[in-house]
């Protein structure tokens, strides 16, 4: 348990140290951003595939590739229906290229809410990990999760700060996005551990909604600034750094 809490707090407060991040680097390029955030997917892809959706088939016994399509297919279709009450994080940036939507915090404040939401399905993934028994899955999808969320700690203080909103309230804005992230493991901890027989079908889900992420957030992101070969290479990476990782952990 004092793991799990260990991880908790470490996948939320990733998202903190991408925001103090943000604050010393207020210019970074786009194409060192894309390269990080490009690197970040490859890990959760590597985390969502090694750590969820193949322990979801083995777990799952005789039916288990059924459980584990549908609870991949659950796990996109619920973060697609959250994606229809925010806007799009990438929606976001483009908008902020275009120069008319620094000045307008309601938009800002949504973009942070979806962060938030997305914030706790990956909380959950994370929690879902520890509850299936696996510590070496678990750690290695954590760290996925908690890779990607420096880049993204680090794209909520640009926009924020363009806004208005002070520098303290804008850390508090990170910290709370944090700290769901932080509420969403217990949740996934608790549930698996409460029932092993829905086991299969939360990792599945849990690798539906991070696959949902990286392809319908992260890519799209990366590929939006003509920095497409070198987000590429490093999503490759990022993956073959998990690849390994989970290999020497096994």
């Amino acid at each position: 348990m004092e793991l799990v809490l260990i991880t908790a707090l470490g996948v939320g407060g990733a998202t903190v140290f991408g925001a103090v991040i943000g604050f010393i680097f207020k210019k970074l390029t786009h194409k060192i951003s894309d390269i990080i955030l490009a690197f970040a997917a490859g890990i959760m892809l590597a985390a969502a595939v090694l750590g969820l959706i193949l322990p979801s088939v083995e777990y799952g016994g005789r039916y288990g590739i059924i459980i584990t399509v549908v609870g991949i297919f659950t796990g996109a279709v619920c973060i697609n229906l959250m994606d229809k009450l925010v806007p799009h994080i990438h929606d976001f940036l483009g908008g902020q290229n275009e120069g008319h939507n620094n000045s307008n915090l309601n938009k800002v404040v949504l973009f942070v809410t979806a962060i938030a939401i997305h914030n706790l399905p990956e909380g959950i993934a994370s929690g879902i990990g520890f509850g299936s028994g696996n510590i070496s899955q678990a750690l290695m999808i954590a760290g996925g999760i908690a890779l990607q969320n420096i880049p993204e700690g680090m794209i909520i203080i640009t926009p924020m700060l363009a806004a208005g909103v002070s520098k303290k309230k804008t850390f508090l804005c990170a910290l709370i996005t944090g700290l769901v992230e932080v509420i969403g493991t217990f949740i996934g901890y608790f549930a698996v551990s409460v029932s092993q027989f829905v086991l299969p079908f939360a990792l599945a889900f849990a690798g539906g909604t991070m696959l949902y992420v990286i392809s319908d957030e992260m890519i799209i992101e990366t590929h939006s600034h003509s920095s497409q070969r070198g987000a590429t290479y490093a999503l490759i990476f990022g993956f073959c750094v998990m690849l390994v990782s989970d290999i020497l952990l096994g």
